[in-house]
């Protein structure tokens, strides 16, 4: 493979091209290197930068300069994959990586090896095998749009910061890329195993010494049972993607083994509804009646996300009567043949008369008291505020967690104020926020513990 790279500084180049990995990849033929600074390009004493035009600071690379190290670039080492590095392009992850290896490095002719690992812009004309890749490096303000417009196969983003040009960005994606390549890693399964490969990080390892600084290796990496290893490494990388890179794992349609393993290490979660300690029309605190499509609708909904159970805390005796007379059908054999799926999910439903009776039920059959998560429009200082990707931070807690929801207006602040965290609300791109307390529970559960696939394709500029 043959990489070109258009930059302010060749020299930040030198030692990375020329050290470790990648440079016994350069000694195989593997890989070879060409650097093109902009200022070769241009008569001494003219500036290859010019002002962003319109109002505004900075100083942006011209076109004129970019278009002739792409054409000189071109021209000695043939056509090849144009890649920019912007804040605007696709964020660069593991699978972005081995689509583009797949795509445009695998299945080639190797390069023939050469004395230098580097070729800059003025050595001998020579066509290379394809792939040629060549990464465009920006510097000051960036390049101006339409230059990667008319240029860019690819956009490509390191992440969501902004850096002081596109050399690192460079550097970061070649040290991605070319492990990918057989052949630059000694052995391939170690390639093949990494973080973010598939749904799981890596799980822990360990060398020797068997003891340092207090700690020991676990016995079981150690029993020289390579069954029981290997069953102990996926639960422990599991445990570390859930409790810390959830995010991560919802994204990568993880197949049921995984999903097994990975509930293990989430907390048991609660919802419970409050028609009581509520919030009226007109800023009264009061109590509101029971509707059968709210019981329902959250019953299939706290079943599809594994909730524990669903309370309906109502204290009116009449309402308690018509959820009596409602579940009794469901329960019994009647309901179940008339719909097995609504019965199973209404098995979850707990009827109590106060918060105090869900907090002990939960207390009871957990040992532990729940973490209680609230939502509320309101702001309250004195309860930390979470949001949907948070659950590292309740779940490594190791307790229950209770979700509570409020009918009528919300929750009374009573109850708000037991929180132990209060999730942001939902919200649209609208001022209109009249969501029914069903529907609000549906989004909730999917945003905490719901799966969210993304595909993570690697996509054209153009």
């Amino acid at each position: 493979m043959n990489i070109s790279i258009l930059t302010v500084f060749p020299e930040l180049y030198e030692a990375f091209i020329s050290s470790s990995i990648i440079a016994r990849s350069v000694e195989k033929g593997l890989v070879s290197f060409n650097l093109v600074r902009f200022s070769d390009l241009v008569p001494p004493k003219v500036r290859i930068d010019s002002p962003t035009c319109g109002h505004g600071a900075g100083m942006l690379l011209k076109p004129d300069v970019i278009e002739k190290a792409l054409a000189v670039c071109q021209e000695k080492w043939g056509n090849g994959t144009v890649i920019f590095f912007s804040p605007q392009g696709i964020k660069l992850n593991q699978r972005i990586l081995k689509q583009f290896a797949q795509k445009h490095c695998f299945n080639t002719v190797a390069e023939p090896a050469t004395d230098n690992a580097i070729n800059t812009i003025n050595s001998t004309d020579q066509q290379t095998t394809k792939p040629h890749i060549i990464l465009v490096c920006a510097r000051y303000e960036g390049i101006d749009t339409r230059v990667e417009h008319a240029y860019a196969d690819y956009m490509i983003s390191v992440g969501d910061y902004v850096l002081m040009g596109g050399d690192i960005p460079a550097q970061l994606f070649l040290e991605g890329l070319l492990r990918l390549i057989p052949g630059v890693v000694g052995k391939q399964e170690s390639v093949e195993d990494d973080s973010f490969s598939g749904p799981l990080l890596d799980y822990p390892e360990y060398t020797h010494p068997i003891e340092w600084h207090g700690e020991k290796i676990p016995d079981i990496v150690t029993s020289g049972n390579h069954g029981a290893v290997t069953t102990w490494r996926t639960e422990q990388a599991c445990k570390k993607t859930v409790l810390q890179r959830f995010d991560w794992f919802r994204q990568q349609q993880p197949e049921k083994k995984y999903l097994t393993c990975a509930k293990k290490f989430i907390p048991n979660h609660y919802v419970a509804i409050m028609h009581t300690q509520i919030v009226l029309k007109g800023g009264t605190i009061g109590q509101s009646s029971v509707a059968s499509l709210d019981i329902h609708d959250v019953a299939r909904t706290a079943r599809t996300y594994d909730v524990e159970n669903f309370f309906i805390v109502c204290p009116l005796r009449d309402q308690q009567q018509i959820i009596g007379t409602f579940l009794e059908f469901w329960y019994s054999d009647k309901g179940q043949e008339y719909n097995k799926g609504r019965s199973d999910a209404v098995q979850r439903i707990q009827p109590v008369n106060e918060l105090t009776e869900v907090l002990a039920f939960i207390e009871e059959k957990e040992g532990k008291k729940p973490l209680i998560i609230t939502t509320s429009a309101r702001h309250y200082d004195q309860i930390p505020t979470i949001d949907y990707y948070s659950q590292s931070e309740v779940w490594q807690q190791e307790r229950p967690v209770l979700l509570i929801f409020g009918t009528g207006q919300g929750l009374a602040p009573e109850v708000l104020e037991q929180s132990d965290y209060l999730l942001l609300p939902v919200q649209g791109m609208c001022d209109y926020n009249h969501l029914s307390v069903r529907s609000a529970v549906s989004i909730i559960l999917d945003r905490w513990l719901g799966l969210q696939p993304k595909l993570n394709k690697l996509k054209p500029a153009k």
